[in-house]
């Protein structure tokens, strides 16, 4: 019915199409954020706090987790490793 030629062509006018519009609407983006550079302060600024603030109860989580599975094991009477554990909450606990 129709040629394979006749879809190719419409399938590659879609693409370039959709290629323009994703160009053009990414350009724009720039040139907004580009163009005031208060505005760019701003969103670098925030989006650093919340990094930040992700980064510390992300690590204080972790650290919690660990602490707690190292006295669990304590716990477990290991010799060698017990020991060895011990020693590093003691040293943990005397710098908080």
């Amino acid at each position: 019915m129709y040629n394979k030629n006749w879809y190719e062509k419409i399938l590659i006018k879609k693409i370039e199409k959709l290629n323009r519009s994703m160009e053009q609407n990414n350009i724009q983006n720039v040139i907004a954020t580009m163009g005031s550079p208060k505005k760019m302060l701003l969103r670098n600024f925030f989006s650093g706090i919340v990094r930040g603030v992700g980064i510390s109860i992300g690590f204080s989580l972790f650290s919690a987790i660990v602490i707690y599975l190292l006295r669990r094991i304590i716990m477990l009477n290991i010799p060698v490793i017990s020991e060895y554990i011990g020693d590093i909450i003691d040293i943990v606990e005397k710098n908080k």
